[in-house]
C-alpha cells in the first residue's frame, strides 16, 4: 500500500496569527503564556488539516517561533555564553535575544548571524560552534509538541534537523578550527533525543539532512557514515527517514542509501533524475518517501504524468512507497480557497499547501486503487488551459525575449569613477542608506484606505509627497551623504514593482514566512513581462528636486524579482529573467532622462538563486550576471550604479558579484562583525563597497563607538577611498524611535573616522 505523507506545514496560521501573537508578545501585550497559548493553537490546526485532507503521515515539530535552526540550536545547547548571561536557565528571553538581540540599561547584546536557507527566501540564525561549546538536551520542544500532537489524537512524525547538516551550517570564531570535529561530542545528545521519542511512542522521525544534495568532501561522507552508523545502531530509537531536498541526491546517492536508516526522501521534483536511480537494482530496500509534488512553487501537478511514473516504479520498491511533496510546505502560501481577488483563468492553475495535500491524498489513492478521483481531470483541463492560454496571448502580442549581443557599461569603472566624483562631490567614506525608510503605521493606514477606495489618487499622492518631503529634510539634518525617497508608496521591494509590469498576478493572503514575523506575499509570474509605463520616475524626480543632494534612484533587480516570485514553470527561468531585466532597463533610462545621477539597482537573491551543485553553478552566474548587465546597458558613465545583497555567502561568487561592475555594492556585516569583506579583500574587489555597520533586523541602537569600530574595521582590509558607510539593509521594519538615534551615530561614526584620517595625513 501506498501512503501519503508531509514534511513540514507553513507555521504562520491562516490569519497570520503567529506574526501577531509574536509582535505583541515582544511589545509586551501579551504574556508569555498567552503567546504560548496562541500557537498551540495554530499546530492543533495545521494536525487536523492534514489530517482531514488525507495524510497518512503528519509531521510535528515542524512548527517554529521563529526559525527551526535557531530551535535546534537551543534543542542541542549550543548557546552561546553572551547569551547565557541573560537567564540562569534557557527561556524564551534567551531564545529571542539570540534571534532579535537583547538591549536594556543593563545588557547590550547583538543577534546571531542569519543567512538564507539554502536556495530558498527563508532566513535561517547561524549556529556557533566552538571548541568549547557544551552539548545537552536543553530545549525540549521537539518532545513536547510530539506529546501535544498525540494527546491531540494525531500520531506524528517528529522533525530534526540532522547532525551533519547542523554543523555544515555553523561558523566559529576560532582560527583552525571546524564545527564538524564536535560531530563526536553531538552525536550523543542526538541519541539522548532519539531516545526520549521512543520512550514517548514516536514510531518515525523525520531527520531532516539537506546537505545530502550538495558537494561533499570526503570527509564530510565519512562523517555521514560514522555519524549515521551510530545512531542506526542503537535499538532504542524510532524508525529514521532521511530527508535530502531541494536537489537530487546525485553523488550521494550510494552514500544515503548505505546508510542504516529505515527510510530515504527524494525530491523528484527539482530531482527529476532520480526516477532513473529508482530503476537501479542496486538500491537496498528501505521505506521511499518520493517528493512528487512540487513544495517549493505554487503550479497545480500533472497528476496523471506523476501517476504513471509512479506505476512505472519497479515492483520490489512500489510496496514500500510514501508519496509527498518534494520539501516542507513552509515555502508555499497555506490556502487557494482564501483568495477570492485572483483574476481567473490563472486561479484556476495554482495549489497552495492545502491544495498539495489534496493533490498528495489523490495520487496515494489513484496508486493503491487504480481509481482517480476528480481532481484529476480538474488538474488535467486546467494545464491545458494554461498552455492554450499563454501560447494565444504570446501570439497575439508578438512578444519575444530579446538577446543583446552586447550590454552593461561603455567604459570601465576606473574612467567612470573620476566622472561620478566630479558630478556627485561626495566626500570620503560616503553615507548613505539602503533605500527604505520605516513604514509606520499612518503610512500603512493610508495605504489601506486607498486600497478601499476611501481616498481618491490625489489625496494619497498629496499624503506621500509629504512623507517624501519629510523624510528628504531629516536625511540632510542627520547629514547623509546620498539620500533616498524614502519608499513609501511602496508595499514590497518586489511587489511593487510587479504590480506595474504586465505578466504577474497578485494574492491577497499569500503570506510565506521569510523569517520570525516577518512575512511576505510572493507574486505570481504566469506569463511574458513587459512594462507598460515607468514605476518610479515621478517619485523619485519629486525627491531630487527637494535637495542639492543626490537622491538615489530605487530599483530591484531582475534576478530578486525573478526569485522573490513565483516563477512560471513552462520556459526557462533565464528567460523570464531576461525579460525583467528589458523592464527595469527601461526605467533606468528614464530615471537618467529625469536627472537622477545615482541609480541602485538591488540584487539581495543573487547568491540565493545559485544551484546546489558547483557543476551547474557556471550557467547560472552567466546568465544572472547578463541579466544585471541589460538593467545597466546604455548608462552614461556619470550615472552612478549601486547594487544591494544582503545575508549571502559571497567568497565562491565574488568574481560573478564583480562582473556585474555596480559603481557600488552594499553587503550586510554588521552581524558577522565585517567577516564578509573578507571575500573582498582576498579578491581585490575593484569597484566600491558599503558594509553594512548597523543591523536593521535587531532592535537595538547601535552606539557611535561600536559603529565607528566597525568602519574602522572595514578599514583594515579596504582603502578608505573604497568604502561607502551604510546599514545592513532596508528600514522599512523598523520604528522611528531605533532609526533617527541609529543613523545620527552612523552619521557621527563616520564623521569621526574621516577626522582621524585627516588628521593621520
Amino acid at each position: 500500500m501506498f501512503e501519503s505523507s508531509n514534511l513540514g506545514f507553513p507555521r504562520i496560521g491562516f490569519q497570520r496569527e503567529t506574526k501577531n501573537a509574536l509582535e505583541k508578545y515582544w511589545k509586551g501585550e501579551i504574556s508569555e503564556q498567552t503567546l504560548l497559548e496562541k500557537t498551540a493553537s495554530i499546530r492543533q490546526q495545521n494536525w487536523a488539516i492534514q489530517a482531514e485532507h488525507g495524510m497518512d503521515s503528519i509531521p510535528s515539530n515542524d512548527f517554529s517561533l521563529y526559525d527551526h535552526v535557531l530551535d535546534t540550536i537551543c534543542m542541542l545547547g549550543a548557546i552561546p555564553p553572551r547569551y547565557q548571561q541573560i537567564a540562569a536557565h534557557f527561556n524564551l528571553s534567551i531564545y529571542f535575544a539570540m534571534a532579535r538581540g537583547k538591549q536594556n540599561t543593563d545588557l547590550d547584546i547583538p543577534a546571531m548571524e542569519m543567512t538564507k536557507w539554502f536556495n530558498t527566501n527563508y532566513h535561517h540564525i547561524v549556529p556557533e560552534i566552538e571548541p568549547t561549546t557544551r552539548f545537552s538536551f536543553t530545549y525540549s520542544k521537539v518532545l513536547d509538541e510530539y506529546r501535544e500532537a498525540k494527546a491531540a489524537g494525531y500520531e506524528t512524525r517528529p522533525v530534526l534537523l540532522g547532525p551533519l547538516t547542523f554543523l555544515l551550517l555553523s561558523k566559529t570564531h576560532t582560527a583552525k578550527f571546524q564545527p564538524l570535529s564536535r560531530l563526536d561530542d553531538l552525536l550523543p545528545v542526538y541519541q539522548a533525543i532519539l531516545a526520549a521519542l521512543y520512550d514517548a511512542g514516536a514510531e518515525w522521525v523525520q531527520m531532516d539532512e539537506p546537505m545530502l544534495v550538495k558537494d561533499l568532501t570526503p570527509d564530510v561522507r565519512a562523517a555521514y557514515h560514522s555519524a549515521y552508523q551510530l545512531l542506526g545502531a542503537s535499538a532504542h530509537r524510532p524508525n529514521i527517514l532521511l530527508a535530502g531536498y531541494f536537489d537530487s541526491l546525485g553523488d550521494n546517492s550510494d552514500l544515503a542509501f548505505s546508510l542504516p536508516v529505515e527510510g530515504i526522501h527524494l525530491d523528484m521534483v527539482s530531482g527529476e533524475d532520480q526516477w532513473h536511480l529508482l530503476k537501479s537494482h542496486s538500491i537496498p530496500l528501505k521505506i521511499l518517501s518520493l517528493g512528487v509534488i512540487d513544495g517549493h512553487n505554487i503550479w497545480r501537478a500533472d497528476l496523471e504524468n506523476i501517476l504513471s511514473k509512479i506505476h512505472n516504479l519497479p515492483a520490489s520498491l512500489s510496496a514500500n512507497v510514501q508519496i509527498a511533496p518534494s520539501c516542507s510546505l513552509l515555502h508555499v502560501p497555506q490556502d487557494l480557497t482564501l483568495e477570492d481577488k485572483i483574476n481567473q483563468p490563472v486561479r484556476n492553475w495554482l495549489a497552495f499547501a492545502v491544495q498539495k495535500l489534496d493533490e498528495l491524498s489523490a495520487l496515494t489513492s489513484a496508486a493503491n486503487t487504480h481509481q482517480k478521483s476528480d481532481l484529476f481531470a480538474e488538474n488535467n483541463a486546467a494545464l491545458q488551459e494554461r498552455e492554450t492560454y499563454i501560447r494565444n496571448k504570446r501570439a497575439h502580442h508578438s512578444i519575444q525575449t530579446p538577446q543583446p549581443l552586447t550590454a552593461g557599461r561603455s567604459h570601465p569603472f576606473s574612467i567612470r569613477k573620476d566622472k561620478q566624483q566630479q558630478v556627485l562631490d561626495l566626500p570620503l567614506l560616503p553615507t548613505t542608506t539602503i533605500g527604505s525608510f520605516p513604514q509606520t503605521s499612518d503610512v500603512r493606514q493610508m495605504r489601506s484606505r486607498f486600497t478601499k477606495g476611501e481616498i481618491n489618487q490625489q489625496d494619497y499622492d498629496a499624503f506621500l509627497r509629504q512623507k517624501i518631503e519629510e523624510v528628504i529634510h531629516l536625511q540632510e539634518q542627520i547629514g547623509l551623504d546620498v539620500l533616498v525617497h524614502g519608499e513609501f508608496e511602496r508595499n514590497d521591494m518586489v511587489q511593487y514593482f510587479a504590480e506595474q509590469l504586465e505578466g504577474f498576478i497578485f494574492t491577497k493572503h499569500g503570506w510565506v514566512q521569510s523569517f520570525g514575523s516577518r512575512y511576505v506575499r510572493p507574486p505570481i509570474i504566469f506569463g511574458d513581462v513587459e512594462r507598460p509605463h515607468p514605476m518610479t520616475v515621478d517619485w523619485i524626480r519629486y525627491a531630487q528636486s527637494l535637495t542639492s543632494k543626490p537622491v538615489k534612484g530605487m530599483l530591484t533587480g531582475p534576478v530578486t524579482i525573478l526569485q522573490w516570485s513565483f516563477v512560471r514553470d513552462d520556459q526557462p527561468r533565464s528567460q523570464t529573467c531576461f525579460q525583467i531585466a528589458h523592464a527595469i532597463q527601461k526605467e533606468v533610462h528614464d530615471l537618467e532622462q529625469a536627472g537622477i545621477k545615482v541609480i541602485q539597482i538591488d540584487e539581495p537573491a543573487l547568491r540565493e538563486g545559485l544551484p546546489l551543485k558547483k557543476k551547474e553553478w557556471q550557467a547560472y552566474l552567466d546568465w544572472a550576471v547578463h541579466a544585471f548587465h541589460i538593467t545597466t546597458s546604455g548608462c552614461r558613465d556619470e550615472t552612478q550604479i549601486h547594487t544591494h545583497m544582503c545575508y549571502s555567502e559571497f567568497n565562491e561568487i565574488i568574481a560573478s558579484i564583480a562582473a556585474l561592475d555596480a559603481d557600488v555594492i552594499s553587503i550586510e556585516a554588521a552581524r558577522s562583525d565585517m567577516e564578509l569583506l573578507k571575500a573582498f579583500s582576498d579578491f581585490h574587489y575593484p569597484n566600491e563597497i558599503g558594509p553594512g555597520v548597523y543591523d536593521i533586523h535587531s532592535p537595538r541602537i547601535p552606539s557611535t563607538g561600536e559603529l565607528e569600530d566597525l568602519i574602522k574595521k572595514a578599514l583594515t582590509v579596504l582603502p578608505a577611498n573604497q568604502v561607502w558607510v551604510n546599514p545592513d539593509c532596508g528600514l522599512k521594519t523598523r520604528g522611528w524611535q531605533e532609526t533617527l538615534p541609529s543613523l545620527k551615530n552612523m552619521v557621527a561614526a563616520a564623521q569621526n573616522v574621516r577626522d582621524k584620517i585627516e588628521m593621520r595625513k
